[in-house]
């Protein structure tokens, strides 16, 4: 090989090095998108990264978190995929409300496929609560008065019928022998606005996830009448009951995690696998997960992929069960 053609190959590869080298370096601009308003488990998802990857250096300007409500994350998903799809520095926060909505079609023409699934920062739990000075003690009082009347308890939840938190209500009421399309069930966008309905005493009940609970229980506001968890959780949570030992076997875990659109490079992505697999190994993550009253769950990249596909496949089969779904 003569010297000409050696120097240009050369050349070549340290171009292609360079460009390789700077397309995984830390995007100049990061977005964390919480598709919902303030207040509820997209946004405590969104914040947990944003607080996580500054503390550990993994970036040094402050993600950026923004609110896309509409649609218990369709607006956001589309969003990303249709018009953003190649932001390197934008992740959007998905929880298990986002995969069952996937598997009923209510992203409209965008499937599962549609994004790139990145990483889970932990998982979280179904619960249901009443205001402190409720009369009902117990998940057996709350389901003993809506068996006697369904119309006596109105349920609000920060999704719509079909999702997760009227699944969860629509499970205990069948259990407790009523019918799950008789419940009084108040759609609200978020998790926060339920809470905010329950305080003013407009609503009787909250179906939603335990984390998103977590600042209320330390004021003394709310009751917790059971979380949806096999076993009891620990820590100060370890006085919550769960369903299950009140008699209603019902355990639904909530995956929570991002993902970013179709079209972001490999490179980028992979930088983004390889911040996330460390950053889940970090005092200062672990602290603000436990803070945000989330449990382990560590997956990423393709062992994530593969775990959302089959959880949306299981999503749609449920669904089914209730008629809400082909």
């Amino acid at each position: 090989m003569n010297k000409s053609l050696l120097c240009t190959l050369s050349a070549v590869s340290l171009l292609c090095s360079s460009f390789s080298g700077i397309a995984a370096e830390v995007p100049s601009r990061t977005e964390c998108i919480a598709p919902a308003k303030p207040g509820g488990g997209f946004d405590l998802t969104c914040k947990l990264i944003q607080v996580s990857l500054q503390e550990t250096g993994a970036i040094t300007k402050p993600m950026r978190v923004t609110y896309m409500p509409g649609g218990v994350g369709a607006v956001a998903y589309n969003a990303i995929v249709a018009q953003r799809p190649a932001e390197a520095g934008t992740l959007v926060a998905f929880s298990g409300g986002s995969l069952l909505n996937l598997s009923q079609g209510k992203f409209g023409r965008y499937g599962v496929d549609d994004v790139r699934w990145l990483a889970s920062v932990g998982t979280d739990y179904g619960m249901i609560a009443v205001r402190a000075d409720s009369p009902w003690k117990s998940l057996k009082d709350l389901m003993t008065a809506m068996e006697k009347d369904p119309t006596n308890v109105v349920f609000g939840a920060g999704a719509s019928i079909g999702s997760q938190d009227w699944m969860k209500t629509a499970l205990l009421a069948k259990q407790a022998g009523v019918d799950p399309h008789k419940m009084r069930y108040v759609a609200f966008e978020g998790g926060g606005e339920p809470v905010t309905a329950l305080l003013g005493n407009h609503i009787q009940a909250v179906s939603g996830d335990l984390s998103e609970m977590v600042p209320y229980l330390k004021g003394n506001k709310l009751r917790v009448l059971a979380v949806f968890s096999d076993k009891r959780l620990p820590g100060e949570l370890a006085e919550v009951p769960t369903a299950k030992e009140q008699g209603y076997d019902l355990v639904w875990p909530i995956i929570r995690g991002f993902y970013v659109g179709p079209k972001v490079s490999d490179e980028a992505y992979n930088w983004w696998v390889k911040e996330f697999e460390k950053l889940q190994q970090t005092a200062e993550f672990k602290q603000q997960r436990d803070l945000r009253g989330l449990f382990e769950f560590n997956m990423t990249g393709a062992a994530l992929d593969s775990y959302v596909k089959k959880q949306v496949s299981g999503y749609h089969e449920k669904a089914k069960a209730f008629g809400l779904a082909k």
